[in-house]
């Protein structure tokens, strides 16, 4: 039986994923590909090979096909996207092949380059930035740097494999170089601005313009070139089949979660938290826990994201878990119902949630997450957990502390990641945040999933229809979501908590000296 629908492609950190959906974006089947950093680096270094991602690729349609040939489905594509991790620096030369291995985001190896360009900018470039890590290249490997014809992503390579062109979504070129929020491509004086900064500090090698190796900028529904024979041969599917410009992972996740007004804000908790919320404006200045990038319509996006996500709470579950004697995975299943009837105040317990450090937060080292007022009375397993969660939740907070002086609007939290296992704990971030907090249905989550909404999207605008980008998803929501409005007896609570909890972090740079760490 043959069925018409989409193909979304994820490259991912650690693997890669390609799902099938049909007409009506329900997930058909889907299919795996793996692949590892490059070996034997320094532990700052993260490197992957391109080649291995085209392999996985391949790797992954087979599995795609498997799946498909269970159900009794051929499928028939009608269109391609794309999305992947954000950041890396993928370089290739005047034929259109890779030099070298790319860095990804998580290559700690310029976060010098991060602040000279923040200050000369005036706009947060954060370390992992595609832009720092070029001004890096530039000035420890010249020779490279030199061959270089065209710069790019993980996402944007595979676009260029199955495509042949060199275009990019705007998400994802927002977080190789800022983007203007009047024209919707790269800041041209800020180009000029790196072009210079190169001319005056770099000698004895010849470097291409930096707005002529960069990608070209597509937003949703625009052109991203059509399926070539090069890439008609990896995906075994035909020539001609429309490719969506390919997208970075957190505007592919925006897209999963249907998300597109502004004042809506992404939450996702895991071990570590991304808040990002779609703004209505271009923010000013530098906030040293904010960084910005563009949602797929080129919307701009403000980004407060935390290492120490739920890491902390976890431990303080397991720890109690073990004591206790529950098996290995059930101290979860123990635990949470004693956090959800801890009172709000948790007893008058505070936490630090520091398992590793905070940059965002200026906390230079971990390992000093702590409990503070623990006494007879309030030392239980569902204090000290909820402490620890809410410690997490008022750094987030914390972070947003900048968008809400420059008065962005923050109508609506949809919640995502391992924390909706618990689903009531929905209810502590809108307290904490006065605003509603929602869940949304499982299914429309995903950035595999928002790959192929975007398809749709571009499949939609080329018949000439689809409506403007929010409308367009607003018409893929299934089901309606679950709703946890602020609880203002709650709230109040949770501000006194709040107002006590910064005065903490503002004295950790004490506690570290204490136990003999700088700062």
């Amino acid at each position: 039986m043959k069925k018409q629908g989409y193909l979304g492609i994820d490259i991912g950190t650690q693997g890669l994923s390609v799902i099938f959906t049909d007409e009506s974006m329900r997930i058909l089947a889907s299919g795996e590909g793996t692949y590892a950093m490059v070996p034997g680096l320094p532990q700052e270094c993260q490197e992957q090979l391109p080649g291995d991602w085209e392999r996985a690729v391949g790797q992954a349609m087979g599995g795609l096909r498997s799946s498909l040939a269970s159900l009794g489905v051929e499928m028939e594509v009608r269109a391609i996207g794309i999305s992947g991790q954000m950041h890396g620096e993928v370089l290739a030369d005047a034929a259109g092949q890779p030099i070298g291995a790319a860095r990804l985001w998580c290559d700690g190896r310029n976060e010098a380059e991060g602040h000279e360009l923040t200050e000369l900018l005036g706009t947060k470039v954060p370390k992992r930035m595609t832009v720092a890590r070029w001004l890096w290249t530039i000035r420890n490997q010249p020779e490279k740097a030199a061959r270089t014809f065209r710069i790019t992503t993980p996402s944007g390579w595979i676009g260029h494999v199955l495509t042949g062109g060199w275009t990019l979504g705007i998400g994802d070129a927002s977080g190789m170089f800022p983007i203007d929020q009047q024209s919707l491509d790269y800041d041209a004086k800020r180009l000029a601005d790196v072009d210079a900064l190169v001319a005056r500090t770099v000698r004895g090698g010849e470097v291409k313009p930096l707005r002529d190796l960069l990608p070209l900028v597509r937003r949703a529904g625009e052109d991203g070139g059509v399926l070539d024979a090069r890439g008609a041969a990896l995906l075994g599917l035909p020539q001609g089949i429309p490719v969506a410009a390919a997208e970075g992972d957190q505007p592919a996740a925006l897209t999963g979660s249907l998300i597109a007004a502004a004042g809506t804000v992404s939450m996702s908790f895991g071990t570590s938290v991304v808040a990002n919320s779609v703004g209505d404006r271009a923010f000013r200045g530098v906030d040293r826990a904010i960084d910005h990038f563009c949602a797929p319509d080129g919307k701009p996006i403000n980004m407060v994201w935390l290492r120490n996500g739920t890491t902390a709470m976890n431990t303080v579950v397991e720890m109690v878990g073990r004591t206790n004697g529950s098996p290995q995975g059930h101290a979860f299943a123990a635990v949470m119902p004693q956090l959800l009837a801890a009172p709000d105040d948790c007893g008058g317990l505070a936490a630090l949630p520091f398992m590793d450090d905070e940059p965002g937060a200026g906390v230079s080292h971990g390992g000093t997450a702590l409990l503070i007022g623990l006494n007879e009375r309030n030392a239980t397993p569902g204090n000290a957990a909820k402490a620890m969660l809410l410690a997490t939740v008022f750094n987030l907070r914390m972070g947003s502390e900048g968008l809400d002086a420059q008065g962005f609007p923050r109508k609506e939290i949809v919640l995502s990641g391992g924390i909706t296992k618990t689903p009531e704990l929905a209810q502590l971030i809108a307290d904490a945040f006065h605003v509603p907090v929602v869940l949304l249905d499982g299914a429309a989550e995903g950035t595999a999933w928002g790959a192929a909404l975007m398809a749709a999207y571009r499949d939609a605008r080329i018949a000439g229809r689809g409506g403007d980008w929010q409308t367009f998803l607003a018409g893929h929501a299934t089901t309606a979501p679950r709703r946890f409005p602020p609880r203002p007896a709650a709230a109040a609570v949770f501000d006194r908590m709040y107002a006590r909890h910064k005065r903490l972090v503002a004295l950790h740079g004490q506690l570290a000296a204490a136990v003999g760490q700088k700062g």
